[in-house]
């Protein structure tokens, strides 16, 4: 399995770009940042843990995420660039294909976006997404984005996205950029991943993950996908054998591990000892 890194950015602590360095120098695969544009004061919207308030002040404080990714871009090579999650649907589609794009295309092809349906509807609601159609908004940003990436003449007519013949460019080097859907593994989230997108990444609190993975595999096979989707998980805890046992079961391509968002020195040295821990080299 490949081991990725996620830093809840914040203006605090360490710089994505120093983090992407260092962890592309211990042998790190993929850096992941969240998207949260803000935080309405009056939430109505519980927390995906439950709770009626925000666990953590950094939802306030999030960087952008393809800003940061960018910086990171720029002092490496190799490490992958991703998004854990981002939020699609609350940017205009068509300048958010052109970002994503020029990303991939001055990283080399090293994008992947990790995507959400929006759990916080407060937020989704001051970008005009109605909370009931969140996963049809979703499908057409996609769709349109995939058309401008990958058409010369891209033209997309939806309920949430419409424009004509256009031309685009640059074109991802990758093509088609690989979107991993991170949300609850329930059966209508695993259709919706094997119709629209490449794979899945679970959340903090998912349990009987090789079970849910093996959901996804068929729903895939159904919809007539080739290949096999890519799962990832997102470790929230430290992991007992069992848990490496559920998430070879459930053939998960890449474990993405947590990292403070502290000073440099302090994140240095958890990267030393996790890399250790991984036996990276």
């Amino acid at each position: 399995m490949r081991n990725g890194i996620v830093l809840f950015t914040s203006d605090r602590g360490i710089a994505p770009a120093a983090l992407a360095r260092a962890a592309e120098e211990r042998g790190f695969d993929t850096l992941y940042v969240p998207e949260h544009t803000h935080i309405p004061v009056r939430r109505d919207a519980a927390h995906p843990t439950g709770g009626d308030e925000l666990p953590d002040d950094r939802y306030l404080r999030t960087l952008d995420p393809w800003v940061s990714l960018a910086t990171a871009a720029a002092v490496t090579t190799r490490i992958g660039l991703s998004t854990a999650v981002a939020l699609p649907v609350e940017s205009d589609p068509i300048t958010l294909a052109k970002t994503i794009a020029t990303l991939d295309h001055l990283s080399g092809g090293r994008v992947t976006i990790g995507a959400g349906f929006g759990w916080n509807t407060d937020e989704l609601s001051d970008h005009h997404v109605p909370a009931a159609k969140r996963r049809t908004v979703l499908k057409e940003y996609l769709e349109a984005m995939r058309a401008l990436w990958t058409e010369e003449e891209a033209a997309y007519d939806g309920e949430f996205v419409s424009f004509g013949p256009s031309w685009a460019y640059p074109k991802p080097p990758q093509g088609r950029v690989p979107v991993i859907i991170g949300a609850g593994g329930g059966p209508k989230t695993m259709k919706w991943i094997a119709a629209h997108a490449d794979g899945w990444m679970t959340t903090p609190i998912e349990t009987d993950i090789a079970e849910k993975a093996a959901l996804l595999r068929k729903e895939w096979a159904e919809a007539g996908r080739d290949g096999a989707p890519d799962v990832r998980v997102l470790v929230a805890k430290k992991p007992a054998p069992e848990d490496f046992a559920d998430w070879a079961a459930a053939e998960a391509g890449e474990l993405i591990w947590g990292v403070p968002d502290a000073d440099e020195a302090t994140v240095y040295a958890y990267l030393d000892k996790l890399a250790g821990r991984l036996d990276l080299s």
